[in-house]
């Protein structure tokens, strides 16, 4: 198993904990729909821990984790699901200001490559 597989593994129990806390009733295709939301926004990251063999989260991590969930309050789970679209639309944000950003260097950079070259004015 790979450690890609033990994530992915690991989000399957903790959706179920999720649900359960929840109270709420999902069913098979809303549980695969969910994971492969998550699989695609954390894309990168389980590339990376594809490269790793492991055979599961462990136990104690697992159990932390859902004891997490377990002591979330009702407004800690509506400031989470609030939180999801305004962190999305500032990561948004955050790469066009970084693509600007990127821009302006550029420019300067090439305004003193020709100021170098050819004397400036």
């Amino acid at each position: 198993m790979t450690g890609r597989d033990a994530m992915l593994a690991a989000f399957d129990r903790l959706f179920d904990t999720a649900a359960t806390k929840l109270g709420m009733d999902c069913d098979e295709q809303d549980k695969q729909a969910a994971k492969r939301t998550f699989a695609e926004r954390f894309s990168a990251a389980l590339d990376m821990v594809a490269q790793v063999h492991m055979t599961e989260v462990p136990n104690d991590v697992m159990r932390g984790m859902e004891e997490a969930i377990e002591h979330l309050s009702p407004a800690q789970v509506v400031g989470h699901l609030a939180a999801i679209p305004l962190a999305h639309q500032t990561h948004e944000m955050l790469r066009v200001i970084a693509h600007q950003s990127a821009q302006q260097r550029l420019l300067d950079h090439l305004i003193t490559q020709v100021d170098d070259q050819y004397g400036g004015n």
